[in-house]
Formats: structure tokens, sequence, C-alpha cells
């Protein structure tokens, strides 16, 4: 395995493959500290420009915007107040605060250099756990994998927000999606309605582009409407200038921290469609718990920068082993790595590293050499970001949109995907309107064949239903997804249950 790992590290370094990873490392870190460009939208952007590479040209590119954009919100994040990735939120807790009182530089490095190991870390669970976890997954049948699907789907459901309701109901819109057009079995068409370009069903990454990027556009764009101001921020004459011996000191003198943190976001990152700002919420609500001195969370200590950012990139790897390893997308980023893949002929899951072993170990590699690129591209480029972000939105997102527009049609060169996305953006943005969460749907939507294949593969296979329980891992998985769905209800009540004695004090 190491020798595997050694030689995609020297491949990698090849100018060819070296640059698409720095250039999307640089795309990355830019497209996180742009406040309102996520990384699922940086990627969407990049991802036309990947066409016409070699697969693992294309891969490194995403990967180094997976890894560059995880950590580029902790830019803004730490210096201005505004976090530029929903993964950076816990960052400016005590990122922003030690950064007015003169430590901007000590504030971002100590999350810069939190975001390098965090990531570490979870690169040594991602090439330790992919190889086996793959193993277990080549013994699945029909069975196993719709158990499995299902699991996932009921995870999300669960954890999305406050409402399981609102979660299922996504859910369920984006396994509607997935009816449309011929069926798997038979052929026969299904909710098409006559339109013919439904027969082959809905394309995914319009989708995808649609209900992440251009809903979010005009949300944005709705806030800026209502004259939405940014936050505080600090006077343009800080300094950065940091002695980084001393802070890589004060992130390894908290051992503890920084490894259960790290554990935080690989566990989640495994988790499908969670993502980065559980992670780092998560990841900074336990090392608030577990420190000896709680009241100064808020105020600016390094506890609560180590915390979030570890977590978020460490949340990263565990992502990719999901998306390695069974062929799900641990959340919106690797969904389109995924669909990256099949544009490429290249099928993900259980064999996806003994057929692909290359393409494989080179996203090892890709991922371990971004984050240092990443950090030397922050060291080289943090005063000249700070201005970028001064862009107004109104130049930047008609930008945005038009690349979005571009990379839908250059999935089909026709029309037709550039109508899915404006159908499914303005579906996207109904539904964050009416409060209901976008990252189920997208799980409907990438799940709803597979569990639909797998069913009827499962049947086709042996007509007994029973199987499904008495097959072990399939059994297990389903009790995991009854599990999970009864501890979200439980979870939910006791939540609400704590808010409705705070409701009751408020009328008095």
């Amino acid at each position: 395995m190491y020798g595997l790992l050694w030689d995609a590290i020297v491949n990698l370094l090849q100018l060819k493959y070296l640059l698409p990873l720095v250039i999307g490392t640089v795309a990355g870190v830019v497209g996180g500290a742009l406040p309102g460009v996520t990384i699922t939208m940086t990627v969407i952007i990049v991802l036309p420009f990947t066409f016409g590479l070699d697969p693992l040209q294309g891969l490194a590119a995403m990967t180094g915007v997976y890894v560059g954009g995880s950590a580029g919100g902790l830019v803004t994040a730490t210096l201005l107040g505004i976090p530029g990735t929903p993964s950076s939120v816990a960052t400016t807790f005590d990122g922003f605060p030690m950064a007015k009182r003169g430590e901007a530089g000590r504030a971002m490095w100590l999350g810069v250099w939190s975001s390098l190991f965090g990531g570490l870390i979870g690169g040594v669970v991602l090439i330790a756990a992919t190889g086996p976890l793959a193993e277990v997954a080549v013994a699945f049948g029909p069975w196993e994998f719709f158990s499995l699907f299902i699991l996932a789907l009921s995870m999300v459901a669960g954890l999305v927000g406050r409402s399981l309701l609102k979660g299922f109901l996504s859910g369920a819109i984006g396994l509607v999606v997935t009816v449309l057009g011929n069926d798997p079995v038979m052929g026969q068409p299904r909710l098409t309605l006559g339109i013919e370009f439904l027969e082959g069903g809905i394309p995914f990454l319009p989708v995808l582009i649609g209900v992440f990027a251009f809903a979010q556009i005009m949300g944005d764009v709705e806030r800026i409407g209502r004259g939405g101001t940014l936050h505080e921020s600090l006077d343009r004459a800080i300094t950065l200038s940091v002695s980084h011996l001393k802070v890589i000191g004060e992130i390894l003198s908290r051992p503890l921290l920084l490894l259960w943190t790290s554990f935080i976001g690989v566990l989640i990152g495994v988790l499908p469609a969670i993502g980065g700002s559980a992670a780092n919420m998560m990841a900074y609500d336990q090392a608030k718990k577990l420190s000896r001195h709680p009241e100064r969370f808020g105020t600016g200590t390094p506890e609560g920068i180590v915390a979030s950012e570890s977590a978020n990139n460490a949340n990263v790897g565990g992502s990719l082993v999901t998306i390695m390893a069974f062929g799900i997308p641990g959340d919106a980023v690797t969904a389109v790595m995924l669909g990256a893949l099949t544009i490429h002929g290249i099928q993900s899951g259980p064999l996806f590293i003994s057929q692909n072993t290359q393409i494989a170990y080179g996203i090892f590699a890709a991922y371990l050499l971004a984050h240092p690129i990443m950090a030397l591209v922050i060291a080289l480029g943090a005063r000249l970001m700070l201005r970028v972000v001064t862009v107004p939105k109104a130049a930047l997102f008609p930008v945005v949109l038009v690349l979005c527009v571009v990379g839908a049609y250059a999935l089909g060169n026709n029309m037709s995907t550039v109508y899915v996305l404006l159908i499914f953006g303005l579906l996207g943005y109904a539904m964050v309107k009416v409060e209901l969460p976008l990252a189920p749907l997208i799980l409907g939507v990438i799940l709803g064949d597979q569990i639909e294949t797998n069913l009827i593969r499962a049947i086709m296979t042996d007509a007994d239903l029973w199987l499904f329980l008495t097959r072990p891992i399939s059994g297990g998985l389903l009790a995991a997804s009854v599990a999970s769905v009864a501890f979200a209800l439980w979870q939910h009540r006791r939540q609400r249950g704590r808010e409705l004695p705070d409701e009751e004090a408020d009328d008095f």
C-alpha cells in the first residue's frame, strides 16, 4: 500500500497533474474565502474545465478545490468576522474576537495549521479505511446495497435540521425525481408527460447546480435587495506576521483536542450528506464541553479555532472514504466528483480501488499534497483575498451564474440541461423559502435509482422478502436505519421539550 501511495505522490508531482491540483486549490481557497460562494459552487464552476482532462487530472483539480475551500473560509471568518463557507461558521466565534484584539495573524494561522493537521489526520483514515471498507463492500449483494442506501437516506433525513418531517419530505421529492423516465427493468416510460427529453431521466448534475448554486444566488440577491449588511470588519492596517513555530506549538500542545475534533470531522464526513458545517459546529461544541475554561469560548480562545478548523478539513477525508468505498457521496462536493467519474466512464464503489488503482491512489496523493499547497496559497494571498471579498456581489453573482449555465450546457451540448438547471434552481429557491432542507433532496436524487435497481435485482434473484432482514449485514443496516430515525425522533422531542420551558419563561 505504502509503495503504491509513494508512487502516486511521485506521479502527481509531474507538471501535468500538479498544475491542475494547484489551480484547483487556489480556486478552492478563493471560493471558500468569498462569502456566498460555497465550495459546492466553486467545484461546479471548475467541473466544465475538467471535461477535456484525463480522469486523474480532473479529480486532482476537484480534490484541490475541496481541500482549499474547506480551509479558505477561515480567512474571512477570522479577519472579517464573515464565514466564507458554512463549514467555517464556528471559526468566527473565537477567530474574529482574537483578531479584533490585535492578534489577526495568530488567529488566521491557528486556523490554517489546524486545517492542515486535521486534514492529514483525515488522510490517514482515508488511506487506511477505504481499502478494508471496499473489501467488505465487495461481499455485498443487492439486499445489502439496498439496505445501505436506505440507511444513508434515513440518517440524512434525521440530522439535517429541526424538522424531521421536512427532512423526509425533501428526500421524497428527490426520490420522485428519479422515477421520471424509463423504468430500469422493462424500459417503459413513467411520468414523462409525453416529453421526449424526460424519457432518459433527469440528469443529475444540472439538478445539483440548480438546487445549490442557483438557489443560493437567488437567496443572496434577495437579502441584498432587503438592504443586508456585512459584519463588523477590522482595520485594513492589520498585520498577519506571526511566529509559525509558536502557533504550531500551541496546536500540538493540545494533542487530545486535535485528535478528538479531527475524529469527529472524519466521522461526520463518512455519514452521507451532513457536511462540514455540522462537523465544525459539533467539534466546537465538544471542545467547549471538554474544556476546563468553557467561559473563555467566544472571547478569542485558541481551542475554539483548533476544534473548528481541524474538524472541517478532516471531514473532507471522511467524505472521500464514503464515495470511494461505497459509491455514496458524502456531501454535495463529492456528489459532483461522482458525476465527474461517471462522465469519464469510471464506476465508483467497492471495486473502484481494485479496478482503478492508479486513480484511487492518485486521489489519496492529491488529498495529501493539497494541504501544504493550501497553506502556501493562503500565506501568499491572504491580503489579496481580503481585497477580493470587497468585490460587490452585484458584479460577482452574474459571473458565477453564467459559469453555472455554461457548465450545465456543456454536459449535453443542448439547452435541455439548462432548462433543468432553471427549473431546479427555482425549486431549490422555493424550498429554501419554506425552510425545506436541500441535502435530502440531492441524496434522494443520487440514491433513488440505486435503491430501485437493487430492490428489483434482489427480488429477481429471490422473491423472498425476508432475506432483507435475515441476511446479517442487510438486517443490521435496516436495524441501524430504524435506530437512526428513532434517535432523530427522540432528539427532536428533547429539543422541543427544552424550547417550550424557554418560551413559557419568556411569556412572564
